[in-house]
């Protein structure tokens, strides 16, 4: 062991240098994740201004995003007013670093190509539920086919079911603004 190692190590654990010295230096071992991530988060004023002609590139530069700050990104549908994401993410990143990037990147990347009169905003706040890896194909079907279900139901029916299922506490003072 080199000299300074074996002193430091000897004083953590109250040997002495020659002792210490007899101890192998012990390397942390790799960390193994697996966390998947549904994030959900709504247009300010949940105006429809996502349109279709749009979405496939803004959801392009969203996955960019998510790229960039070292997660997977599994599945997203930008909906005119809202979004779903899911993520595959990484154990050094948070939840809400990850949110905040995606909502800032994506906002300054729609003002930038003036697809809508004025400035866009996402709302504050957001939703994210975690999954294990057996719900991640039925989770993406869902997601994918966001359509489909907006036919039936509303984001705000929507996002109270998921609330329900993932039984997260909440109070209605501080949900997302609905606008029926």
């Amino acid at each position: 062991m080199k000299t300074a190692v074996v002193r430091k190590y000897a004083r953590w654990c109250g040997r002495t240098a020659a002792r210490a010295a007899s101890y192998p230096i012990v390397t942390m071992a790799n960390t193994y994740a697996q966390m998947y991530v549904q994030i959900v988060f709504a247009v300010w004023g949940r105006a429809n201004v996502i349109t279709e002609i749009h979405r496939n590139e803004l959801e392009k530069y969203i996955c960019g995003i998510i790229s960039n700050n070292k997660c997977k990104p599994l599945s997203l549908y930008c909906n005119p007013d809202h979004i779903h994401i899911l993520v595959g993410l990484h154990p050094t990143v948070s939840v809400s670093d990850l949110t905040r990037d995606i909502k800032s990147g994506s906002s300054k990347f729609i003002n930038q190509k003036k697809w809508i009169a004025g400035k866009f905003n996402w709302q504050d706040g957001f939703g994210s539920f975690t999954y294990s890896k057996s719900q991640i194909d039925d989770l993406s079907k869902y997601i994918l086919n966001q359509p489909v279900h907006h036919k039936k139901r509303s984001f705000r029916e929507e996002y109270l079911d998921i609330l329900r299922k993932n039984e997260v506490e909440f109070d209605d003072r501080y949900l997302f603004e609905w606008y029926e």
